[in-house]
């Protein structure tokens, strides 16, 4: 199925010989790294083995956030609000960043528990967020006919267009002086002395000591051709855009049944955050035991199933001599046969409560894999088993909001500058070292 249409960005054509950073991704994560890198002066080159923000990046809700987020990620959240404040000034482009606002609706007694619950760890974090009643939900939800109980609520959080904002930021790293090219799938790394010494790219060589990966979905793949155990799984969610509508709510909100956006060009983004599938893959038996805590705290929000990314990944178990072309060149996109049942369903139950959105129709429906970690944090981290090597994945569903914090972070990693947040709690070395997992609770 076609994915949503991107802003065009202008690209490199040729691969340099040498570079001191090389990213592996060309995500929001890929960008926003290549960003922060290039404007500090480091030489950065990025490979993309398809377009820029052709996966989850551009397929996702749009959703800018502090609220709601897992305690480890609050402070990161909270440094990329800052940073999208600035954005558009920074890279001399439009990403559609709007502080409007969003609102967790609360339709019953353990909705309003479970958010004075988060409420009461985030605090001391500044966070603005606060449960309001059934009148100022109303208020907020411009022209909803149902009262709901009440909402948790975060004025300051926000919303961005996935499809201008990879490029934009893309654009902004290209003037700082990044050197970006797509359809140019790495295959691997050369290491000598046992440090990262290059990567091997379908189009050529490029002599690095440092590698990014920011490869999203394909992440696991790719550090499993190192010897690497990064345990992640894929979620497929499904979004439908509608034609521009006027007397719509302003904002983001989400219900049980339907969560919405409202969009640059006057359209909405609706989807159900309950109708997520799982594809059975072989990496869903080798992980069974790290997921298995999460699993039980989704609930039914996750299913389980087969799909024809099923079939694909029993071929690419094994790994690839670099001089051959492998799964990251046979498949440039991740673009999974969205679920038209869930969105059509979740757009039909946000009209019965905005009668707005019955005067408007259906644009497109397309799906998404989000990277998720046994714990639903984001991997930020060195991979001390492969020095040189940076891995930034794992986001979860996160990874839009908290992209350009992200990159910041990752940009402070690799320069050994200091980390606009506390890194340790996105370490690689929490799934091995015996430490207990964390499983946030739902919100």
């Amino acid at each position: 199925m076609p994915g949503p249409v991107l802003d065009p960005v202008a690209t490199d054509n040729s691969l340099p010989p040498k570079a001191e950073v090389v990213i592996v991704g060309g995500g929001i994560i890929g960008v926003s790294t290549a960003l922060f890198l290039a404007q500090r002066g480091v030489q950065v080159v990025l490979c993309e083995k398809g377009i820029l923000g052709g996966e989850q990046s551009s397929r996702n809700w749009g959703w800018v956030r502090v609220m709601g987020r897992d305690r480890r990620e609050i402070p990161l959240a909270m440094a990329a609000l800052k940073i999208w404040d600035t954005l558009d000034a920074r890279v001399c482009g439009e990403t559609g960043f709007r502080r409007s606002g969003i609102l967790y609706v609360s339709e019953n007694e353990r909705d309003i528990a479970n958010r004075d619950a988060w409420l009461a760890h985030a605090r001391h974090h500044g966070v603005d967020s606060r449960q309001i009643g059934p009148d100022e939900t109303q208020s907020r939800m411009a022209g909803a006919i149902t009262r709901y109980k009440g909402a948790l609520f975060t004025p300051s959080d926000g919303r961005a267009e996935p499809q201008k904002a990879v490029p934009a930021i893309a654009a902004g790293a290209r003037r700082a002086g990044a050197h970006i090219v797509t359809s140019c799938a790495v295959r691997g790394v050369e290491r000598s002395g046992g440090r990262i010494s290059a990567v091997i790219t379908e189009k050529g060589r490029i002599e690095t000591a440092t590698v990014v990966l920011a490869g999203g979905a394909w992440s696991r793949l790719f550090c499993k051709g190192l010897g690497i155990r990064l345990p992640q799984l894929k979620v497929r969610n499904t979004v439908l855009r509608t034609a521009p509508v006027d007397g719509g709510p302003e904002g983001a909100g989400a219900t049980a049944t339907y969560a919405y956006r409202k969009r640059l060009d006057g359209g909405y983004t609706i989807a159900d955050g309950g109708a997520n599938l799982h594809p059975i893959v072989p990496d869903s038996f080798a992980f069974f035991r790290e997921f298995q805590p999460a699993r039980k705290a989704e609930g039914e929000a996750v299913q389980v199933g087969l799909s024809a990314q099923s079939w694909r990944e029993l071929f690419e178990i094994t790994s690839v001599p670099l001089d051959r072309p492998g799964a990251f060149e046979r498949h440039r996109i991740l673009d999974p046969r969205p679920d038209p049942r869930s969105a059509l369903t979740a757009f039909e139950q946000a009209r019965k409560v905005f009668p707005a959105l019955r005067q408007t129709a259906p644009l497109q429906i397309w799906a998404g894999l989000i990277d998720v970690t046994p714990d639903a944090v984001p991997v930020i981290s060195a991979a001390e088993s492969v020095p040189g090597l940076t891995i930034a994945t794992g986001f979860s569903g996160h990874g839009f909001g908290i992209g350009p914090g992200a990159g910041h972070l990752v940009a402070d990693l690799v320069t050994g500058d200091q980390p606009i947040v506390d890194p340790s709690h996105f370490r690689l070395s929490r799934f091995s070292d015996g430490t207990p997992l964390e499983i946030a609770p739902p919100v």
